[in-house]
């Protein structure tokens, strides 16, 4: 498949992966395809090359057999957290940063 350009497109890998997981594991796996979810604009450089490092950072955690754990951005880093830590206590939004959210869903 092509895009506007002449450019061969590469999407579709995730139905592929999907595919794989649930042959190899016998568990039923569904995708996600972001453009149906998202909210907001064109995605940026940074944000392209942070999912890439999320997605490498999942592989290696079910590579390693991290089982109940996720995979997290701390400061600048992208580290494996048991899920028990991540959702522990509840986590709340700065005022700050809910005054300047609003302005957008006002």
């Amino acid at each position: 498949m092509f895009d506007e350009f002449g450019h061969i497109r590469l999407g579709g890998i995730a139905y592929r992966v999907a595919g794989e997981i649930e042959g190899r594991t016998g568990y039923e796996t569904w995708v996600t395809v972001l453009g149906h979810i998202q909210r907001g604009g064109v995605p940026t450089a940074f944000d392209r090359v942070l999912s890439t490092r999320f997605g490498v950072a999942a592989i290696e955690a079910a590579h390693d057999e991290a089982w109940g754990s996720m995979v997290a951005l701390q400061h600048d880093s992208i580290v494996t957290v048991p899920l028990e830590e991540a959702v522990a206590e509840l986590k709340h939004v700065t005022p700050e940063l809910w005054d300047t959210a609003k302005q957008f869903f006002a």
